[in-house]
């Protein structure tokens, strides 16, 4: 299993600063050789923990300026099949498997209201999807975010989390 040391914690703390850095600057940066830059980048690629470039694109900067998370209770032996079907929607952007009352949450972006009317039709006629409950995102006050966690394990605390997704896990 990969962990994340100190150096690492470093390097991906400066890379989500500065997304668009080389491997080369990186290293200046950080006072490491290019290629333990390359190498470490690499590894951290190869494992799934960097998340894909998509995630750094506004919705609404495509046009979609409405967000809602859809609480969807699942047949669970259809779960699967819902999921699947809800990744085929572009408007779609996240699907969380949850406890409690409800079986997913699924973030959805709208271009307008009837879009978003238009996106809770199309989860509901999804064979499997028992029951939706929608509420309306009014503003993301905390957004996604991982800098404090790698700020915290390049300081030396949290130096030994394991990294999601590993390989042999």
């Amino acid at each position: 299993m990969t962990t994340l040391d100190a150096t690492d914690a470093r390097l991906l703390l400066e890379l989500s600063r500065n997304p668009r850095a080389t491997g080369v600057e990186l290293a200046q940066r950080l006072g490491l050789s290019r290629n333990t830059v390359q190498a470490r980048l690499s590894r951290w690629e190869g494992s799934g923990a960097l998340g894909g470039f998509d995630q750094l694109v506004d919705p609404r900067a495509l046009g979609y300026p409405l967000a809602a998370f859809v609480s969807t209770r699942v047949d669970q032996h259809q779960l699967d099949a819902v999921v699947d079907a809800l990744a085929d929607i572009p408007e779609v952007v996240e699907v969380y498997g949850m406890t409690g009352l409800t079986d997913l949450s699924v973030k959805v972006v709208a271009t307008d209201a009837d879009d978003l009317y238009r996106l809770a039709g199309q989860i509901l006629k999804i064979p499997g999807v028992e029951r939706t409950n929608m509420a309306l995102v009014m503003r993301e006050l905390v957004g996604p975010r991982t800098a404090p966690l790698l700020a915290r394990a390049a300081h030396g605390r949290g130096s030994q989390t394991p990294a999601r997704g590993q390989p042999g896990d």
